[in-house]
């Protein structure tokens, strides 16, 4: 992922550029299918890698190839990705390790959701429950954002043939 966002950041070919965000946002939702967050992976994959991309390639249809050459210089910015990289990266530092047993989420979270989610939401699938009644309004939003990505691309792709059909008409 590293060498993509390298090789992203230094290319002036758009197209380049937009093949290479879509394998970013493939790789970023392999890397959470490892990390069991399969919903968002799915998310991640629809919306990143698939619909954004298709969208930059319509995009980039209607525009030059080349991006034109920036006349100021790159280090405020640079500086400014870095700085707040660090702050993040900082603020992992307190998390507890991927899958540790003694995490706050395996010692009360998970043993909350199997012994009351029967009495709770009386629902026999876990995946299920979690989903659809415990995280329901985060699912909501992953729902409404791929369901709105595609509405778009539907509403920009009729636009565009409509538009084709009428010059070919004249």
């Amino acid at each position: 992922m590293a060498v993509t966002v390298a090789v992203i950041a230094r290319s002036r070919n758009l197209f380049g550029v937009i093949v290479l965000s879509g394998l970013y946002s493939f790789l970023m939702a392999t890397v959470l299918v490892a990390m069991d967050a399969v919903d968002v992976a799915m998310t991640e994959a629809s919306v990143g890698a698939g619909i954004s991309t298709v969208l930059f390639l319509g995009a980039l249809y209607l525009c030059k190839s080349e991006e034109a050459r920036e006349a100021r210089s790159p280090w405020l910015p640079l500086l400014t990705s870095l700085a707040v990289g660090g702050l993040l990266v900082y603020g992992t530092l307190g998390l507890p390790e991927l899958s540790d047993p003694q995490a706050p989420m395996h010692t009360h979270v998970v043993p909350r959701y199997l012994n009351e989610m029967k009495q709770e939401v009386d629902v026999p699938n876990v995946v299920t429950a979690v989903l659809a009644s415990y995280r329901g309004y985060d699912t909501l939003g992953e729902t409404t954002v791929v369901f709105t990505a595609g509405a778009g691309v539907v509403a920009l792709l009729r636009r565009r043939r409509k538009t084709a059909r009428t010059e070919v008409s004249r």
